[in-house]
């Protein structure tokens, strides 16, 4: 589910909007307690038709085994209008007990004072969900002042995805994973094999562009948080970030690397990955379900973000987070579920049989492994373990991170400069951190 959560507008397709919109305009509320003394839990997320499954399956399972607590999901197929229309929910008193929350999102819904506090529920006896079992730096935004209001259900660390078939075409005979392992996957390597798969005629390497992806090669190279630790945004004030930016920025504009949200439609990333045309493309573990529908798994391996000097470095894992709504009338029986599907079992249940994402909590990481796919599945772990959620600087203010995400889409289109470009997001930053 904890998907590269930018694709916001990628994954508010028409078809899934509309259909999205119809699920959270009908009924809403939370659940409570019967003449039984049966408690209802209502939960909501956005999901596709086999994740949506898997989360029924869960429900199932968790029922057979609370017999005194009723589950129902409303399942909402679009991500682009759940988050307002849950705000507005949780405004008139009508929201579920238990709900998903976007990582851009999360900051928001943490101000509005409207999530349970959780942090004390996590370390009580009735918990499966320890703070400290989770992995710290993807809480992000959802962590605020000591408190936590939400915790990550799944992560999905944005790992190189390479098409081995397309290095060979271009002539490249090192394999990245094996570099990596030798500390020796390093920022003038990556940037050769890219130079080599454009002289041949590829692509070099896909992003998406979102916060993962700026930030990611921002800290790969060694360089400052864009944010100081009062939440000013810093980056246009560095010499050498701005100069690693720019860089970034020219491999976009030479065709080396391509804004994958840009690919017209029925061209798109993964198509162009499936039929051998990209060398890289920088994705999380929902790209095996891709490579396994088009039959070239074999094809495929994963390695971390390379590094000046080959060591590995902190990158962006992408998360969703799962929150209790503060007025919740059952409140035993939500905390309950919450702490039950974040869970180490709870998670593994959700993931197992080549799921889409990674345990955001110790003790299911196997799921990981199973299968031995792909090769260096490891690396998932890895990268997870010293990995970083979005600033709460940037996450915390409604609409900032796509803000962002459009000023650096024209540094990759040519039309400015890196200074401009930072400049120019630390404008808006300060603009609506006013706000």
């Amino acid at each position: 589910m904890a998907r590269a959560a930018t694709r916001y507008l990628a994954l508010g397709a028409a078809g899934a909007l509309a259909l999205g919109l119809a699920a959270c305009s009908g009924g809403g509320g939370g659940g409570g307690v019967g003449a039984d003394g049966k408690a209802t839990v209502v939960w909501s997320t956005w999901g596709t038709p086999e994740e949506l499954t898997r989360y029924e399956e869960f429900n199932k399972d968790f029922m057979e085994r609370h017999p005194d607590i009723t589950v129902k999901l409303q399942p909402v197929a679009g991500y682009g209008d759940y988050h307002s229309k849950l705000l507005a929910q949780l405004t008139s008193n009508t929201a579920p007990d238990v709900f998903y929350v976007g990582d851009d999102m999360i900051g928001q819904f943490v101000d509005s004072n409207r999530l349970l506090p959780l942090r004390d529920l996590m370390d009580s006896k009735d918990s499966k969900t320890a703070y400290d079992d989770f992995f710290p730096g993807l809480f992000g935004a959802a962590e605020k002042d000591g408190e936590v209001y939400a915790a990550p259900n799944d992560s999905n660390p944005d790992v190189f995805w390479y098409d081995k078939q397309a290095l060979a075409a271009a002539g490249i005979t090192e394999d990245p994973a094996t570099l990596a392992e030798n500390g020796e996957w390093t920022t003038d390597t990556f940037l050769e094999m890219n130079a080599a798969l454009h002289d041949a005629g590829l692509t070099g390497t896909m992003y998406w562009n979102y916060w993962a992806t700026h930030w990611s090669w921002l800290s790969s190279q060694g360089l400052d948080a864009p944010y100081d630790d009062k939440g000013a945004f810093v980056a246009n004030d560095d010499a050498d970030t701005v100069e690693a930016m720019q860089q970034f920025g020219d491999l976009f504009q030479d065709g080396t690397f391509v804004v994958a949200d840009t690919l017209p439609d029925g061209a798109g990333a993964d198509s162009v990955f499936v039929t051998h045309k990209a060398g890289f493309f920088v994705q999380g573990r929902y790209t095996i379900g891709t490579v396994s529908a088009a039959g070239e798994q074999d094809s495929y391996d994963i390695v971390r973000w390379p590094t000046p000097d080959g060591a590995e470095a902190p990158t962006g894992v992408a998360t969703s987070f799962l929150a209790i709504n503060g007025k919740t009338k059952v409140k035993d029986a939500a905390f309950t579920f919450w702490t039950e599907f974040l869970s180490a079992e709870g998670q593994t249940f959700r993931l197992q049989g080549g799921g889409n994402a990674v345990p955001s909590i110790k003790g299911a990481d196997e799921v990981v492994l199973e299968g031995d796919y792909p090769a260096h599945a490891q690396t998932f772990l890895d990268m997870r373990d010293i990995g970083f959620e979005d600033y709460p600087a940037e996450a915390r203010i409604p609409g900032l991170p796509v803000a962002i995400a459009e000023e650096f889409q024209k540094l990759y289109e040519g039309k400015v400069d890196a200074q401009t470009t930072l400049d120019t997001i630390a404008d808006v930053v300060a603009e609506r951190s006013e706000k």
